[in-house]
């Protein structure tokens, strides 16, 4: 069973994959991300993955709801694959 799946069989609501979002609004990695900084509940972005963030102009946004509709997990990244490593992480599922 690939990594995504392990994801969705996890949870019991609603699991998002959104890839460079910003792209649709005209807006670069750095634009999004500032945007991002000013909600009420930022996401914590680690400052190396931030900067390959920008530097790659590519945001991936995995939110999934493990339990409940209105409790979630929101995985920020550049790479696929590590954002689904960090998301099984949070889930404590084995890779």
């Amino acid at each position: 069973m690939n990594k995504f799946e392990q994801i969705l069989n996890r949870c019991k609501c609603g699991v998002f994959l959104i890839v460079n979002e910003h792209r649709d609004y005209y807006q670069t990695a750095e634009e999004k991300l500032i945007e991002l900084d000013s909600m009420e509940c930022p996401p914590d972005i680690d400052p190396k993955v931030r900067s390959k963030m920008i530097e790659l102009n590519t945001i991936i946004d995995l939110q999934f709801y493990p339990d409940t509709p209105i409790g979630s997990y929101s995985v920020y990244h550049h790479d696929l694959e590590m954002a689904l490593d960090e998301a099984l992480e949070c889930l404590n599922i084995e890779k």
